[in-house]
């Protein structure tokens, strides 16, 4: 054990694989004490040290229900917060690099939200008429804001049972930070495209009219995930060209127009799902992260299917990307060293009212 932690700037020049080495023998010294969980969107470098891999929120209920003591999560900030949120007191939740962000996430932020709230109510009786929804992809405080509120958590792919709830209690829902899903799940429950407004955060009431609120039965925050809205219906159509029999498969938090030229739509668990389940010798085109599609290309190679990225140009998370073996290796040797870099650690406060909208949203079958 050492005095201080570790500085991370003795990792900065390691190669990745002096760093694969190391970590290795970390985990090896911290057995079952320390789990890493690895997005899905995750860089290969790192998502193969995973002990867990996955979608945000599975991870962090598996991690939860895990006997360790460390929770490591390869992946950005506010998955790392609900781990914290959802572990048991015990357990730690860490995130290696502090700058590994969310740029949708970082779209609606309290102070944004509260704004919004309190000009809505100028015109409505919000607490018993709008439902606030946040995706899982948000910072805490605004998980806080929604169990607050009578509002409710949901993810890519729970979220049309989650709107059925909020619409089962109020009559509205503000729906943020990403329009894309709110929109796409909203559309396909039969909600008509002029009853889905969208909240522009930057001007006075959102700018919407007195009617334009009154008249939406969804309130969609302007924010969205850069890696999705890079995807566009001219993709697709100039890929059908030509691979007519292609299967085109996205996710929600892609555009109207992708989303409604796919054949396909759900989160990153059902893309893998579906594409894995499918028939031999058929071929994808998918809407997602690169790090994901490229693995399921390769995975999938055996059978035949021939599994494409949507977008001609590179597009992957780039705040996912910041989190490499240098800091992997630097998170592990340190706790090896019995220092904690890197806690995330949710006020409790914010904690209690962000695990209401959780365990709401986890009631939900």
């Amino acid at each position: 054990m050492t005095d201080t932690a570790l500085p991370i700037q003795d990792y900065a020049l390691l190669s990745d694989e002096e760093c694969d080495a190391r970590i290795v023998a970390a985990k090896a010294k911290l057995g079952k004490r320390c789990v890493i969980l690895g997005h899905h969107y995750q860089r290969d470098e790192v998502f193969k040290h995973a002990d867990l891999t996955g979608d945000s929120l599975k991870l962090s209920k598996e991690a939860a229900q895990s006997d360790a003591e460390y929770i490591v999560f390869c992946g950005v900030h506010f998955m790392a917060e609900v781990a914290d949120i959802l572990s048991r007191p015990e357990q730690i939740a860490i995130l290696p690099d502090m700058a590994a962000g969310c740029s949708m996430a970082d779209m609606a932020n309290l102070v944004k939200v509260q704004k919004c709230w309190k000009e809505l109510a100028e015109i409505l009786d919000v607490e018993s008429q709008v439902t606030p929804v946040t995706y899982i992809n948000s910072a805490a405080d605004l998980k806080a804001f929604c169990g607050q509120h009578g509002g409710i958590v949901c993810t890519s792919s729970n979220a049309q049972k989650i709107l059925e709830w909020s619409f089962a209690r109020r009559e509205k829902i503000l729906f943020f930070p990403d329009q894309h899903l709110g929109r796409n799940t909203g559309y396909r429950m039969g909600i008509p495209l002029e009853e889905m407004v969208v909240w522009d955060f930057t001007k006075p009431m959102g700018g919407l009219t007195v009617e334009q609120i009154r008249n939406a039965k969804m309130i969609l925050w302007k924010g969205y995930c850069s890696v999705h809205q890079a995807f566009q219906p001219e993709h697709i159509d100039n890929f059908l060209q030509r691979y007519p029999e292609t299967k085109v498969i996205s996710h929600p938090e892609a555009c109207f127009e992708v989303c409604q030229k796919s054949d396909y739509i759900g989160s990153t668990e059902y893309i893998l799902k579906t594409v894995r389940e499918a028939e031999p010798n058929t071929r994808w085109l998918v809407a997602t992260e690169l790090n994901l599609v490229n693995r399921l290309q390769e995975e999938c190679k055996a059978q035949g299917k021939n599994v494409h990225f949507m977008s001609p140009m590179l597009c992957m998370c780039s705040t996912m990307f910041r989190t490499d073996p240098q800091h992997l290796a630097w998170v592990l040797e340190n706790l090896v060293a019995g220092h904690v870099v890197n806690q995330i650690s949710v006020p409790a406060d914010i904690a209690r009212s962000a695990k209401k909208a959780l365990d709401d949203m986890l009631a939900i079958k």
